[in-house]
């Protein structure tokens, strides 16, 4: 009779060797659904109080009141202009709110079960290459990143994008095994699919996923080659095509497109949302130099600034820096192993050094962005957990002793230092890190490295070795789990981070205002309409948010969401006032702008930030 320890012995020797088991087990299956029904319930606890990000929730009730607001992106329920984003993941977000009504909890339902599926389909690719355990690693992990549990209790593009983008993963993962063409298309249509949700980013991981292929399949260079071209091509296809639809409509039928001086949706994508942010104002850095406000505000929105350590301290650090020196070390000491495992490396670790680059010096960093990284975080750490268990049994049966030895030795740097670093950054001007935590870690810590010594030593009996893999696993994630219990506890949202400083948590109170407080401003404005279809105008879309959100009304965005977009223009904005679509228009910033000036010297002035037009302000020429 086959004992239950030689089956998992069996299974981990597989998966490390680098060879895909036979089918996912039966055991299996109720372990990932008890991982996933546990982050659903992270991701949706008291969702109802959680903020969300108002102009996308805007933009969504505009889009759930009009398949043509829908189709286009719109974020005004008028359709005068465009999202600044691709509106794939609001897509989901509509549809959404279309069926179940304006709710917070319709707006994150598609959030939470692309979270959750993310987590099942992170398993599937790395059981594909590494074997059940790995996968199962995996998932708890990405179950307990911070940056993914505070992204997903929000209204976020990135949600959609790191599941599809795990999808292209898993795609890639079954080419690997198979050398299917079929497998490779998939992949390259999830990758589309991403583009729709977060544009070029959804790019960076092609070459790492190429590369991994081109490595770890069988087949001869020349058909994988082909293969690739026949992928990309599709990728590319399945990326521009509704951009490609949209832009051969004609303006006039249309939404502006935001985000762009020539109302272009590829300048919108390639330069404000793309090679725009590096080295240039960012679209928040642009609203607030119209005075929308203080620059230590702007500097808060818009991240710390640019450089190596940007990842890997303060609040943006807390979000998924406590596993990220870990995983890269894991990640680039995987290139070192056999075929499959080596495929597998570049897969992942290509993806996390090209996403750490970018996000490391581009302009802007808002901490949710993070949540990109933890994928390929919890699939390096999830397949170097199983290579640590396979040199710790190698040493039982006397096999290789000073290579259980020198992985022994390494793995306890690696886990000690990760506890050290992970306690210093909780601490590090955070807020609300318990008392508790530093004392428990370094507990865990304690045991894992004595455990890890003894394990290393010669003849050690396989339970020792599993007790320093589990302990050592433990104190690894001990302090991230704490803090993405504590996010879900407190009813946190997708701007928050574990152990967040004063100042985030302020700069959060202020741009995340309580919805009834909106209502209540709003309220104002409706007494003033005097029976016009739209209630106001104001310069910026992210100022129109609050009120659209509030109300559901039409509130005309001058400027688009950075307040300088060429619409509407002022002979558009004549012709409103003239024909009586709005008559309040509420005047923030500094008014330098040619349309605001005109309305402050045509209009009637109602204290300094208001003026109240009429048709006879704006007489035909």
């Amino acid at each position: 009779m086959i004992s239950g320890e030689t089956l998992v012995d069996d299974e981990l020797s597989l998966a490390a060797e680098g060879h895909e088991s036979e089918g996912t087990p039966t055991w299996a299956w109720p372990v990932l659904l008890v991982i996933a029904a546990l982050s659903a319930l992270a991701y949706g606890w008291g969702i109802e109080q959680a903020p969300l990000e108002p102009y996308y929730e805007a933009a969504v009730r505009s889009m759930s009141t009009s398949w043509h607001d829908f189709f286009y992106g719109a974020f005004d329920p008028a359709g005068t202009i465009t999202l600044d984003k691709l509106p794939g993941a609001f897509w989901l977000q509509a549809l959404s709110v279309r069926i179940f009504g304006f709710h917070t909890w319709a707006i994150v339902l598609p959030q939470v079960i692309a979270g959750v599926l993310a987590i099942i389909f992170l398993f599937r690719a790395v059981e594909r290459l590494m074997g059940t355990w790995a996968g199962l690693v995996s998932a708890s992990l990405l179950a307990l990143s911070p940056a993914t549990v505070a992204l997903n209790r929000g209204n976020i593009s990135d949600t959609d994008m790191v599941l599809f983008l795990v999808l292209a993963a898993n795609s890639v993962s079954a080419a690997i095994v198979t050398g299917r063409l079929r497998s490779l298309i998939f992949a390259a249509v999830w990758v589309g699919l991403a583009f729709q949700t977060k544009m070029v980013e959804a790019w960076l991981v092609l070459p790492g996923m190429g590369l991994a292929y081109v490595l770890g399949s069988t087949r001869p260079i020349t058909m994988k080659l082909r293969q690739l071209l026949v992928a990309g091509l599709v990728a590319v296809v399945a990326s521009l095509a509704w951009m490609t639809v949209v832009t051969a409509i004609p303006q006039s039928s249309r939404p502006y497109i935001d985000g762009s001086q020539q109302d272009s949706l590829f300048e919108q994508v390639f330069v404000y949302n793309g090679f725009g942010r590096f080295g240039n104002d960012t679209p928040v850095q642009e609203l607030f130099g119209q005075g929308f406000g203080g620059k230590g505000l702007s500097e808060l929105v818009t991240g710390p600034p640019p450089g190596w350590n940007r990842l890997f301290t303060g609040d943006v650090g807390r979000d998924t820096g406590f596993l990220l020196p870990a995983a890269l070390v894991v990640g680039v000491a995987g290139f070192f192993t056999n075929r499959r495992s080596r495929s597998f490396s570049v897969l992942w670790t290509g993806w996390l050094i090209t996403l750490v680059v970018v996000f490391s010096f581009g302009t802007t960093l808002n901490s949710y962005y993070t949540a990109a990284l933890s994928p390929p975080v919890a699939a390096i750490l999830g397949a170097g957990t199983v290579r640590l268990w396979r040199a710790f049994r190698r040493a039982d049966g006397q096999a290789d002793p000073r290579h259980a030895r020198l992985v022994g030795l390494g793995a306890l740097v690696l886990i000690v230092g990760s506890v050290l670093y992970e306690l210093w950054l909780a601490y590090q001007h955070g807020t609300t890190t318990p008392r508790w935590l530093w004392p428990l870690a370094a507990v865990l810590g304690g045991l894992a490295l004595v455990l890890l010594v003894s394990a290393s030593l010669p003849r050690v009996g396989r339970m020792l070795g599993i007790g320093a893999v589990v302990v050592g696993l433990a104190a690894l994630i001990v302090v991230p789990a704490t803090g993405s219990a504590l996010l879900a506890n407190d009813k946190e949202g997708f701007a928050d981070t574990p152990f967040e400083s004063k100042n985030v948590a302020t700069t959060n109170d202020f741009l995340l205002a309580p919805r009834l407080n909106r209502t209540s401003i709003a309220k104002v404005f409706e007494g003033l309409q005097h029976g016009a279809p739209y209630l106001m105008a104001v310069q910026s879309s992210a100022v129109a948010s609050v009120f659209i959100d509030a109300t559901g009304q039409e509130v005309l965005p001058i400027g688009g969401f950075s307040g300088t977009i060429p619409s509407p223009t002022l002979e558009q904005l004549q012709s409103d006032i003239r024909e009586g679509r709005f008559h309040v228009v509420l005047l923030l910033g500094k008014n330098h702008d040619p349309r605001l000036v005109w309305i402050r010297s045509h209009c009637h002035g109602l204290g300094g930030v208001l003026a109240m037009c009429t048709p006879a302000d704006a007489p035909s020429a």
